[in-house]
């Protein structure tokens, strides 16, 4: 079986110039092509082991960036981010947060819908794979799967970050080991004199985020477009593209897998949203879903 994988060159803007890099995308053809292609380069050698060093991030629409709720403010979005976690941290209940770090106060205001300059992510593919498939109401159009290695994304860090991860030996960073490199955004804003991106896991807040697998990605400034910096670093990141007309074989499977919004979204909301999904004919317009 072979896999579609293309070069695709991607528009990234800068204050400088426009400039293009490649990227490398797959586009699938089935749902096994598509477990076939996120599951690529997850064996390790040195330890016998099938263990994948990418997060994953699925998108309903192939065209989207990767832009941060921070970044959809609009102008003056970055102004805006000091004064945002600030009020959410007053005004949110004193037993919100475990510890008041300012890792776990951003991820908390993220899972809960403030905007920040964090992206969700997940260790797992099929986690992924649902949200590329969450929607009939786009299943007109190509989803996307990106998938970026962290292992890779590390090696880019400044030394402090880096020192933390071997001092730890590890491949992932905590709210507690971030915080033992800067106590504000300001601080780690000013670790690295060149732009960088980490991964780091949140505190297992609550069900939802123990089983959606989740990570969140955090850029060295608030200024910085994820998916311009990735362009820029082709080496760390794939996409896999699913085609608009696989997405309902992918969606099928994966119901059948149990990845549904009543194991991703455990209470009684989740579990209509999938009982909704799941029951809507598949010819029904959009209008009378």
């Amino acid at each position: 079986m072979s896999l579609r994988l293309r070069n695709v060159a991607l528009p990234i803007r800068n204050s400088k110039s426009e400039i293009r890099n490649e990227m490398s995308e797959i586009r699938i053809a089935s749902w096994s092509e598509l477990t076939e292609a996120l599951y690529e380069r997850s064996w390790k050698e040195s330890i016998g082991r099938y263990r994948s060093s990418y997060a994953y991030r699925g998108m309903q629409n192939a065209s989207h960036d990767l832009r941060t709720g921070l970044v959809r403010l609009g102008d003056g979005y970055h102004q805006l981010e000091a004064h945002l976690l600030r009020a959410f941290r007053r005004y949110a209940q004193r037993d919100s947060v475990p510890g008041d770090s300012v890792w776990n106060w951003l991820a908390v205001a993220q899972h809960h819908g403030l905007p920040t300059r964090l992206l969700d992510w997940t260790y797992s593919p099929y986690v992924a794979i649902h949200f590329a498939t969450e929607d009939h109401e786009k299943f007109d159009r190509d989803g996307v799967i990106w998938c970026v290695d962290y292992t890779l994304t590390n090696e880019r860090l400044p030394k402090k970050l880096r020192t933390i991860l071997e001092r730890e030996s590890a491949d992932m960073f905590t709210a507690e080991m971030l915080a033992a490199a800067a106590s504000t955004l300001a601080e780690f804003d000013e670790l690295g004199e060149e732009e960088f991106v980490l991964f780091f896991e949140p505190p297992s807040l609550d069900d939802r985020i123990i089983n959606q697998f989740a990570l969140f990605s955090i850029a060295s400034s608030a200024r910085l477009m994820l998916d311009e910096w990735l362009a820029s670093h082709p080496e760390v990141v794939r996409r896999i593209i699913i085609p608009a007309s696989v997405k309902w074989e992918v969606r099928d499977k994966l119901d059948q897998a149990n990845v549904t919004e009543r194991v991703l979204f455990p209470g009684l909301d989740g579990l209509s949203r999938w009982l909704k999904r799941y029951y809507t004919p598949k010819g029904l317009p959009p209008e009378q879903r």
